[in-house]
This record gives structure tokens, C-alpha cells and sequence, in this order.
């Protein structure tokens, strides 16, 4: 049976103690060529590790370190967020993956759903699905440095990853794991900064999806907040959220936010929790208690 420790020759162990006392996670073929002056032995030592469990390939040229206190034995990377992060260096994770993270979902998506600014194929490493979406430069901001088992990874912060869920509900599991998501953020961020980096988005759709949210799981904002955000939205605008085509039984129009909801109160509110009676039925709980 063929072992599954984690030997080092010379070469190998300068390559990873020197990376480890840098603090590097993640590397370059280049960095490690350049350190042993040779393309040759470079290109040899990156094969040995690999093998042996040192490191995890992310994309063409580009590892992350797997460090001598992640034990004897080869187990892998086993960091969904973290290797994802990794694989573009202009990136972060957001979206639903960081709502998990966050805290605003029990839910794990399959998916780690990573922003970035240039196009870059989806990819699966180590048994974890990468999608990567492709934001402007006006709407990727908003991350900050999170320790995430041991890996710095570069996530949404709190405010920003509400405001990219409810951007992009496809991203977020959709309305009504959004509306979720929504019930428990507003519980969290700080609600200034999160119409300072909703009008910061630009788009018109998502301030009066923001606004219809923080009304239906009964967080509004503020007086001061509410009238901010309905004033940075265009007269007569209109936008939809929900399906594409209205169905019996649906919200509707709602006025307040010059908004178009495909959906059920109901269906909404499915996966909030104590939110999930219609009007009528709690008027006839006050009524009858």
C-alpha cells in the first residue's frame, strides 16, 4: 500500500519553509523557479510536491501551500472558501457563499461564488465548485480580509454582501432565500452604510428591491434611511422582482418602491422565521387572543 505521508526532499523542504516564513498561502510557479534558480529543478520540485500532498493546484501556475502543521499525512485542502479566494488574486467570495459565512443562512451552498473583473471560466478544485461573476469596476468594492479556518480570505463584509445578494437573487438562492438572508442581515448591519453602498451600486432595481425587503420581514429603516433611498430612485421608475410573469395571487405592485413582486407574501416568507402568517390571520390572532 502506497503511503500517504508527506516527505521532503532538500529542494522541496526549501521551497516550503521558505514560503511558510513568508506567510505565503499561495504561490507562483515563477516564485518557486526563481527561489531554486533552475526551471528545470522548479518545474520537478512543484510536480514531487503536488504528489505528496504539499500543494493544491488552483489554476495553471498557481498553488496554494499547504503548511507542515496541517500534519504528517496527505488529507488535502480542506477550505472551500479559501481556495476559491485564492484561485484569482483580484477577487473575493460573496453572494450567498458569504451570507453563509456571515451567518445570515443556515444553508451551505454547493457553489462558492467568487467576484471578479475579468472573465474567468468556472472550475472545480478539490471537489469544490467555483463560479466566478463577473462584476463592473463600480460594483467591486466592499471586502475586507476574514480569517476562515486558519486561510485569510478575501469576503464581502456584512453590508456588501446583503447588498450583492439582493443585486443578484440568482446568486443568493433566490427570492425567497433572499428574503431570508435579508430578515437576518437587517438584524446585523449597520443600516447607514448599507444605503451608502446600495446607492454606491447604481441600479435603480436593486434600491427598490431593498427597500420592498426591509418592509416584508419587518426591519425597516428609519424615517431618515427610507426617505434617502426613495429619493435616489428615478420618478416613474419601475422594476420587477420575483418571476418573470405575474400569477394569481401575487404581491403585486407596491407603490411605496415603484415595484412589480411575482411572488407570494407567503412563498416569500417561507424560510423567515415568525414571519410567515398573512395579514389577515394576525389580525385575527390580535382579534382572538
Amino acid at each position: 500500500m502506497e503511503s500517504t505521508l508527506r516527505t521532503l526532499g532538500p529542494a522541496e523542504a526549501r521551497v516550503v519553509l521558505s514560503f511558510r516564513e513568508q506567510g505565503r498561502d499561495v504561490v507562483e510557479a515563477s516564485d518557486i523557479i526563481t527561489l531554486l534558480h533552475s526551471e528545470q529543478t522548479g518545474r520537478k520540485v512543484i510536480r514531487n510536491l503536488l504528489r505528496k500532498g504539499w500543494l493544491t493546484r488552483l489554476t495553471g501556475g498557481r498553488y496554494m501551500l499547504l503548511p507542515p502543521e496541517r500534519g504528517a499525512e496527505s488529507m488535502g485542502e480542506n477550505n472551500p472558501l479559501a481556495l476559491a479566494a485564492a484561485v484569482v488574486e483580484n477577487s473575493y467570495v460573496g453572494w450567498w457563499s458569504a451570507a453563509a459565512f456571515h451567518g445570515f443562512t443556515t444553508q451551505m451552498p454547493a457553489t462558492v461564488f467568487v467576484a471578479v473583473t475579468k472573465q474567468t471560466k468556472a472550475r472545480t478544485v478539490e471537489d469544490t465548485e467555483i463560479r466566478f461573476v463577473t462584476v463592473p469596476a463600480r460594483k467591486f468594492f466592499g471586502a475586507k480580509r476574514y480569517t476562515v479556518y486558519g486561510r485569510s480570505v478575501n469576503l464581502s463584509d456584512p453590508e456588501k454582501t446583503l447588498v450583492d445578494c439582493i443585486d443578484r437573487p440568482e446568486l443568493a438562492g433566490g427570492p425567497a432565500e433572499l428574503t431570508r438572508i435579508a430578515h437576518a442581515a437587517m438584524a446585523e448591519v449597520d443600516h447607514g452604510k448599507l444605503v451608502d453602498v446600495a446607492i454606491q451600486m447604481k441600479s435603480t432595481s436593486l434600491l427598490q428591491r431593498l427597500g420592498f425587503l426591509t418592509d416584508i420581514v419587518e426591519r425597516p429603516l428609519d424615517n431618515k434611511l427610507r426617505t434617502r433611498l426613495r429619493d435616489a430612485i428615478p420618478k416613474s421608475t419601475r422594476s420587477t422582482f420575483g418571476r418573470q410573469a405575474r400569477r394569481d395571487g401575487d404581491i403585486g405592485y407596491v407603490a411605496a418602491w415603484g415595484l412589480f413582486v411575482h411572488a407570494r407574501r407567503n412563498d416569500l416568507l417561507s424560510e423567515v422565521p415568525r414571519i410567515r402568517k398573512t395579514d389577515q390571520t394576525r389580525a385575527d390572532d390580535r382579534a382572538n387572543p
